[in-house]
């Protein structure tokens, strides 16, 4: 029922363990199939996918993570999307929990965050992804939805190069289509170890209240490149 989409660009890093993990983790009778889509990587992220001897569907796919998951969407057979990012690690039997929520008529949701770093803003920043607030969410802490649902609400807005989880999941909340599903997926906290926390949560904030005023895709990307990317 279930077909996980994966948005990948050079993650050669991560992507094999990330798969192991998929497979290691769920009952697997739920999942229908797992979409790699890559953007264009240059650092062998297709030939780890296809050397690993799993059966994943590898695609290509223009550069952007939008367009990127809107490809893979629209060839997933699943009743159920559930789109991840390549350094996010669900819980156990992630996909029975998936399940769990569908048949409870919750048709869209993500899972509570736990970072790869014990630095104690990233602890508190995780403990408050337990409730439903909407400015708790965000694309790290993947995505699932209904196929139906999403082919209502048009995919993901591919005009946003960045912030394009957010834009979802804020018609998700306009719906009251939303829900947390109270287990931990375990993501990377390399971004914040690079540029460091408060000054990458200063820009994360920054990009958050220029959305809320109004600001355009654009401005949002340049202001990213700039400080972030």
């Amino acid at each position: 029922m279930i077909s996980i989409i994966i948005p990948v660009l050079n993650e050669a890093k991560t992507i094999e363990d990330l798969l192991n993990h998929l497979i290691d983790n769920a009952s697997l009778e739920n999942l229908t199939e797992i979409i790699v889509v890559d953007g264009g990587s240059t650092d062998g992220t297709q030939d780890i996918v296809c050397n690993l001897g799993l059966n994943i569907k590898l695609i290509t796919s223009e550069k952007g993570r939008a367009k990127q998951m809107n490809t893979g969407a629209k060839i997933a057979n699943g009743a159920i999307l559930y789109f991840l990012h390549a350094d996010s690690f669900p819980p156990n039997r992630y996909d029975a929990l998936i399940i769990k929520e569908y048949h409870k008529n919750n048709l869209a949701g993500c899972f509570r965050l736990k970072f790869d770093n014990n630095h104690w803003w990233l602890r508190l920043a995780s403990w408050l992804t337990q409730f439903s607030w909407r400015a708790c969410r965000g694309g790290d802490q993947s995505q699932f939805i209904c196929k139906n649902l999403f082919k209502d609400i048009g995919g993901f807005n591919e005009s946003y190069i960045i912030y394009e989880d957010n834009i979802l999941i804020n018609e998700l909340y306009a719906r009251k289509e939303f829900t947390v599903i109270q287990k931990n997926i375990t993501t990377s906290a390399r971004l914040y170890e690079r540029h460091g926390i408060w000054k990458l949560q200063y820009h994360f904030w920054t990009i958050y209240v220029k959305k809320w005023f109004g600001a355009s895709p654009n401005t949002l990307l340049t202001y990213y490149k700039k400080h972030i990317a």
